[in-house]
């Protein structure tokens, strides 16, 4: 706003100079000038050359705030340059100026990538033999080819993972095999694969399922090769073992896995325990759940899956009396302390009940301060 107004009052003293003329078109350049360090730069020259004809208009410097403005220009096509030590640092060229608002013209002198590469490439070459001139073209060639081999890679990988997250999962093969071709040694790839064919495999059945399977487990064994101590990548491949009902080799990897990272040794062997469920063998989860309460026996659902798989071993003796075989009826409660209003709360106590055993319904805190003793 500021410039527009001293714009407007050179433009009304131009008026009443030039007497006679009310029609010279009379326009103006202002704009910003930034130092090679980013800051604005003052004190500045500015250098306007007329292209269509002579005239050349000096006299303008930057403030301190690195801006400049030039009035009383006649309408026409002008080259504008920024000089610093009385030397040329930029200009711009073909600018045309129009009645109204002074045109914008701003310099910025911080080189970009490609100047400084560039001037850096110029300043060597001078000095370079032929034989270095080219190792360095050699060298550039392969620094450009790795450059875009890693934006194919990226573009491969982050294409893979927006379309697993759509559920499109021949897409997001199709873009992971894509990378792994690419560059083979990249353990994420394999691994996001092997997650991708392993879930494609839950939409099919039968033999189709199977084939899927096998594909996500060859993919699991390249992560797992490139990246031993991961310990979700021997997870997730546990899983799809047990999928493939390899169930030997699925308890091998977990051990792997909780071996690795003891901390979340817990939560691995429920996952397998989970899938075992679900895959009908109940016996087998009763040993994956019994071990993630050994690793972590305040995880509440795996005591509550330990005790429903251990219900397996139930017997009734001919009085009709039901009686639970070891370690179900403590699990029970154990959940009901961990968990009193959980998810199975309900299914706990009904279980218990059954057992004749005495539900702890009641928990009390053994910080809190008795009744009426104050603090």
């Amino acid at each position: 706003m500021f410039a527009k107004s001293r714009a407007l009052i050179t433009f009304g003293f131009c008026l009443a100079f030039f007497t006679g003329a009310a029609w010279a078109q009379i326009t103006a350049i202002e704009g910003d000038v930034k130092g090679p360090d980013g800051s604005m730069l003052k004190g500045a020259q500015i250098l306007i050359e007329r292209e269509d004809m002579k005239g050349t208009y000096k006299g303008a410097k930057t403030d301190k705030k690195g801006h400049y403005i030039y009035n009383g220009l006649p309408k026409g096509k002008y080259t504008v340059s920024v000089l610093v030590d009385g030397q040329v640092k930029q200009h711009i060229d073909h600018v045309q100026t129009n009645l109204g608002d002074p045109v914008p013209v701003n310099f910025d002198l911080k080189p970009n990538a490609e100047q400084a590469a560039a001037a850096a490439a110029e300043n060597a070459d001078r000095s370079m033999s032929k034989e270095e001139r080219e190792a360095l073209e050699k060298r550039n060639k392969a620094n450009a080819e790795i450059i875009a081999k890693n934006k194919a890679l990226n573009d491969a990988f982050n294409g893979g993972k927006e379309a697993m997250a759509a559920k499109n999962y021949d897409l997001a093969i199709e873009d992971f095999q894509k990378g792994v071709q690419l560059d083979p040694n990249q353990h994420v790839i394999w691994a996001n694969l092997a997650d991708t064919y392993n879930a494609q495999a839950l939409t099919k059945t039968g033999a189709d399922q199977q084939a899927e399977l096998e594909k996500s487990l060859d993919a699991f064994q390249h992560a797992i090769t490139l990246k031993p101590d991961d310990p979700a990548y021997h997870n997730n491949y546990a899983l799809a073992l047990a999928r493939a009902k390899k169930f030997d080799d699925a308890q091998a990897e977990l051990n792997k896995a909780a071996t690795l990272d003891p901390t979340n040794a817990g939560r691995y062997y429920y996952n397998l325990g989970a899938l075992l469920v679900n895959s009908g063998q109940t016996q087998a989860s009763e040993q994956a759940f019994k071990k993630a309460i050994e690793s972590n026996p305040d995880y509440a659902d795996a005591q509550y899956q330990y005790a429903v798989a251990l219900s397996a071993k139930l017997t009734t003796g001919a009085d009709g009396k039901v009686t639970a075989p070891p370690g179900m009826e403590d699990a029970l409660q154990k959940y009901l302390q961990l968990a009193p209003t959980g998810q199975y709360a309900d299914a706990a106590k009904g279980m218990l009940q059954m057992l004749g055993a005495k539900i702890q319904t009641n928990y009390v805190n053994p910080n809190a301060k008795p009744p009426g003793k104050k603090k």
